[in-house]
């Protein structure tokens, strides 16, 4: 006998407005809950002190949630001046205090300096792994490890605002990027010290700020649904993203119902007037329904990379 799923196959993309004080992972079990979905992922966490965007990517849509770790986002962060915490954010320790000596000519020749291309060493107290553990929990056991700079780069940062030990910045970079980093790195730059205490993510690729929801929105719609005797996702689902935003800026191929065929069965096929190479997404008659993404091959063929699995939706109980 077949195991009966847990949830429905709801595919999409909700772009959640993360709370502060709660891991990524936490958010995106509520979400996970709230739409009864069989499968979700998050895009990139955010650490339990920032807020903002998190794309939460539920069913199929969690195929090409990869494309949205790789893209740029935007960040809002205050920093603190004259302290320095071990894990560069007002979460951790205060482990130095310095007096402040800066101005403003000082502080924008410093922060100019983090413009453009540059290599980054990741916090400790970040989610990458070193030996299949998260670096993170060496530092909560005060262990140090070996972390190789990665390639970053800022695209733009804005100062808009200093104020006494405070500074605030807009910064749009790369994939990859770690904010609380740079903030440590100016303080030391500045020779004062200083931890972010607020960090917002107001983008993640293009997908529209006003767009986002929250944990408290999404709540009330789903009790609103079960007063008004309505299937929760008559409200929850319109908030959906679809699933192929993860992936609309690669380059269209569109396949007639014979080549779709061939590719959901696998097979690489010869399409007039794609590519010559790189990733492509793949979509279906002139409906252009979205059935997955492709690599072009060495042969110049669309070669079917992340397929998208069809299915009856179901109920939630």
């Amino acid at each position: 006998m077949a195991r009966r799923r847990k949830g429905r196959p709801i595919d999409g993309v909700i772009l959640l407005d993360k709370p502060t004080g709660i891991s990524s992972n936490d958010a995106l079990q509520k979400v996970k809950r709230i739409y009864f979905a069989e499968k979700a992922g998050h895009t990139g966490a955010l650490d339990p002190l920032a807020t903002g965007m998190l794309p939460i990517c539920l069913g199929e849509a969690t195929k090409f949630s990869q494309f949205l770790l790789d893209s740029d986002k935007r960040y809002r962060v205050i920093a603190k001046l004259g302290e320095r915490t071990n894990t560069s954010d007002s979460d951790g320790e205060v482990v130095e205090t310095r007096p402040i000596d800066v101005d403003l000519a000082k502080l924008e020749a410093s922060i100019d300096t983090f413009r453009g291309e540059s290599d980054q060493i990741p916090s400790m107290f970040s989610a990458l792994k070193y030996q299949g553990k998260p670096l993170y929990e060496y530092a909560r056991a005060g262990i140090e490890v070996p972390r190789e700079s990665r390639k970053i780069t800022v695209y733009e940062i804005v100062l808009h605002r200093f104020e006494g030990d405070e500074v605030e910045m807009e910064v749009h970079c790369s994939k990859g990027t770690y904010i609380r980093t740079i903030v440590d790195d100016l303080g030391e730059m500045l020779g004062c010290g200083a931890h972010v205490t607020m960090l917002r993510r107001t983008a993640v690729a293009k997908y529209p700020y006003e767009k986002m929801v929250t944990l408290e929105q999404l709540n009330e719609l789903l009790e609103q649904a079960h007063r008004d005797e309505v299937s929760p996702r008559e409200l929850l689902d319109p908030l959906l993203m679809p699933m192929d935003s993860a992936v609309e800026d690669l380059p269209e191929v569109n396949l007639n119902a014979e080549l779709t065929d061939l590719v959901q069965h696998g097979m690489p096929v010869q399409v007039l007037g794609a590519p010559a190479d790189g990733t492509v997404r793949m979509t279906s008659g002139d409906e252009k329904l979205f059935i997955g993404v492709a690599q072009i091959d060495d042969r110049g063929r669309v070669a079917p990379k992340r397929l998208v699995v069809f299915r009856e939706p179901v109920d939630a109980e």
